[in-house]
């Protein structure tokens, strides 16, 4: 267990980022699965829509570090693959 101050301070930042970056990477995969899901289905203006809302919320975990840059413009660039395929 952490004995000095700084040490039980970063305990607690440690906790507070874990819960931010899970609740990023969950938003995230929810956004990517919708978007999925409206490519599936074949609805063109629907996945286009998801597939912004995805991205959005991928570049802001990307911008916040709970995403590298280069993981989030990855799933962004295989989403956006298969949502032009539907057209």
């Amino acid at each position: 267990m952490a004995n000095s101050r700084s040490a039980l301070k970063r305990v607690r930042q440690t906790k507070a980022r874990t819960v931010r970056n899970r609740n990023l990477k969950s938003r995230l995969k929810d956004a990517r699965k919708v978007a999925l899901t409206a490519v599936e289905a074949g609805d063109k203006a629907a996945a286009a829509t998801a597939y912004n809302a995805f991205a959005s919320i991928a570049d802001k975990a990307a911008k916040g570090g709970a995403l590298h840059k280069n993981t989030a413009s990855r799933l962004k660039s295989r989403v956006a693959a298969k949502v032009t395929s539907i057209s």
